[in-house]
């Protein structure tokens, strides 16, 4: 009998509508059932691309005695982290400072009041690794919750005033300047793996932000250290097996630091943002294979994330069907064994492919499985017959079952995704990737807004065209923002410059608090144990910082000081924390980057069928200075106005020729029609 998730729109959920246990979404009603039944929630969080999620349910949740034990003795939740990363963000971080680490799935028993008092992750159905049963934790909260009230209570208040306790206080902190980002580096230089690439050891994560701050800090300042970093862990994944060699796109991590196996689920933003990196790094430097890896991404996330509405899609599961015992398992879809690459290419191509991919007879991976690498020290076999094997291999991929997808459209993933393919597009010379980031910017604005007065506001998710019930939260704010102002740059079309101000707009009335700190959840957001607030980084980047990156652009395009004072204010955590967590806040430390350096502000003028405009245009999107915001279309009027785009006023033609202009901290560049001197303004600035 199906359960109370059949109606909802989360693919995670809908995952767990026929399971025996009689789940809950996260609403009033369920904690009203749990008062009234006098029991405790049994609070169950994670996202349907998750491995350990996916064997929680199998062992657990479609177990007939599980169930009815959870059905008789709690009201059960089940949440999507995706679409509730505020409940998500606030429970998870009572699991970690109550047990020193977290992940998913999450598990969280809590009171009637929603205050937490029991926390854990994946338990087993048999005592196994130290680790209790699922039921033997089930039975243990019973126990406490019947024959101890009065000290879960106790523990359950304890926990809530502990969480009221950490409140952050970065206001007084100070604006970052270059001190705290040279400290920053010098962070990153001792935890940086100069074997392996990244930071850190095993698991490791591609650290996305990071080396967009360092690109940024190479062009700031010139330093070599910083894109040798850059450059040599982009080449690490790129090589490594956490990159998909045949389908491009990357997994979400590396379970070794070699980045040999990865855990196979692809997330849009890993993709949207690694996608930007690689396109980041060829523009600084002309690297083929940054470049190859950039469209390669970019190609996968339309080919297999683009969904019929125009957005994209969430993710890709890690588990698919084994053909050969009809079993899902972690990994079957990418793994191959020597004989499978001789059984597609034939004996002799068979094994030089194996050569060139690292595939050996005992695998890399589990049972003889190998995950296709590109080793340096492989055969040269030359490019054209490399990525003959790369059709044929991926041709024979797939007939293969496929990975199940996570279809919602998330906002602030498809901000980035927004951003990446505009870019990739007007730096490779590819106009459907402009088109493919103008249709989710339009399905964005379309189903995710409401401009209502008195209740404007970005929803988080939609799916098959249809707005989910969630507020957004201040990372779909930011993201969509800086997606909305990379597309106005790339296309020229004012109009979304004019919607990512109606975000930031949002973001100051609505989330900033008094000292200028940001909060994850809008002033009027329903109410949880505590109002999230964590500049940190994780997979993606904070909302905290993707919003002050986005009220700084918007200030460099507009002139507003008020943006520019918030976004300093808010920029006061990376003063704090740069130089003591650098891994943690690469966005901010990107974004403060962009205020040292200005941000340069770019205005090219012309009319839109001379091709001496588009080449200006071009060369201001490839300028490396930080942050900078570029402007194009017609010549200013003389009264001041700029049209669609405020830089562009009184910006007049030189010698009737398109004419660039670039200013920063208030002083103007030499005008300029040379496609070279441009190029020169917006170089790497030596100090």
């Amino acid at each position: 009998m199906p359960n109370r998730l059949a109606k909802e729109t989360s693919p995670y959920l809908l995952q767990h509508a026929d399971n025996p246990v009689d789940w809950w979404p996260w609403s009033p009603e369920a904690f009203a059932a749990a008062r009234e039944r006098g029991v405790p929630v049994h609070l169950s969080v994670g996202y349907s691309s998750c491995h350990w999620c996916h064997v929680f349910e199998a062992e657990s949740f479609t177990d007939e005695l599980t169930a009815a034990y959870l059905n008789e003795h709690f009201v059960n939740i089940k949440v999507d982290r995706e679409e509730r990363p505020d409940i998500d963000a606030v429970y998870m971080e009572a699991v970690q400072a109550a047990t020193g680490q977290g992940g998913w799935p999450m598990t969280v028993f809590l009171t009637a009041d929603a205050e937490p008092f029991y926390f854990g992750t994946y338990f087993p159905p048999e005592p196994r690794h130290g680790m209790p049963s699922f039921m033997q934790v089930l039975e243990g909260v019973r126990t406490a919750w019947v024959g101890r009230p009065e000290e879960v209570a106790e523990v359950a208040q304890r926990i809530v005033r502990d969480l009221a306790g950490r409140q952050l206080d970065y206001g007084k902190a100070g604006t970052p300047g270059p001190e705290e980002l040279a400290q920053a580096l010098l962070g990153l230089v001792r935890e940086y793996d100069a074997t392996h690439g990244g930071f850190g050891g095993a698991p490791k994560f591609p650290p996305s932000m990071v080396l967009e701050f360092l690109l940024r800090h190479h062009a700031r300042t010139g330093s070599e250290g910083a894109l040798q970093m850059a450059a040599d862990t982009c080449e690490a994944m790129a090589r490594g097996g956490i990159y998909d060699q045949l389908g491009g796109g990357f997994a979400r991590y590396s379970v070794d630091r070699e980045w040999v196996v990865p855990h196979f689920e692809k997330m849009l933003y890993d993709n949207a943002l690694l996608c930007r990196v690689y396109a980041h790094l060829w523009r600084t430097t002309g690297d083929e294979l940054a470049r190859r890896v950039a469209l390669e991404t970019a190609d996968f996330m339309v080919r297999e994330l683009r969904t019929h509405e125009g957005g994209f899609a969430s993710a890709l599961d890690a588990d698919s069907e084994d053909p050969e015992t009809g079993k899902h398992v972690e990994g079957a879809y990418y793994a191959w064994t020597p004989a499978q690459l001789r059984e597609v290419l034939g004996e002799e191509d068979g094994d030089l492919a194996a050569a060139c991919f690292g595939v050996t007879q005992e695998g890399t991976f589990e049972h003889g499985m190998s995950v296709l690498q590109l080793p340096v020290q492989g055969p040269d076999i030359g490019d054209e017959r490399l990525a003959g094997f790369k059709e044929r291999l991926l041709a024979a991929r797939q007939a293969r079952p496929a990975p199940g997808r996570d279809d919602k459209i998330v906002a602030a993933w498809n901000g980035l995704a927004i951003a990446a393919l505009a870019e990739c597009g007007a730096f490779f010379d590819r106009p459907d990737l402009v088109e493919r980031a103008t249709e989710a910017a339009d399905l964005l604005v379309r189903v995710h807004f409401d401009a209502a007065a008195g209740r404007a506001r970005l929803a988080r998710t939609s799916r098959d065209g249809r707005v989910g019930v969630n507020a957004g939260v201040l990372e779909d704010y930011g993201d969509v923002a800086e997606g909305f102002l990379t597309l106005g740059a790339v296309t020229g079309e004012g109009v979304w410059l004019e919607f990512a101000g109606f975000l930031v707009d949002l973001v100051l009335d609505r989330f900033t608090a008094e000292d200028g700190s940001l909060y994850d959840t809008a002033h009027d957001a329903e109410r949880l144990i505590r109002r999230p607030q964590d500049p940190t980084d994780t997979a993606a980047p904070s909302g905290w910082t993707a919003a002050a990156g986005a009220l700084l652009s918007y200030a460099a395009h507009t002139g507003s000081q008020a943006h520019r004072t918030a976004a300093e204010r808010a920029l006061a955590v990376v003063h704090a924390l740069g130089p003591r967590a650098p891994r943690f806040i690469g966005h901010g430390l990107a974004v403060a980057e962009a205020l040292v350096d200005g941000p340069r502000e770019v205005a090219v003028v012309g009319h839109p069928e001379d091709p001496a405009r588009a080449e200006l245009h071009r060369v201001a999107l490839l300028g490396t200075a930080p942050g900078a915001v570029v402007a194009t279309g017609l010549p200013g009027a003389a009264d001041g106005s700029g049209g669609e785009f405020p830089l562009l006023a009184e910006r007049t033609l030189m010698h009737d020729l398109p004419t660039a202009y670039v200013c920063r901290h208030f002083v103007c560049a030499r005008p300029t029609t040379d496609p070279v001197e441009l190029a020169e303004q917006l170089g790497t600035v030596r100090p």
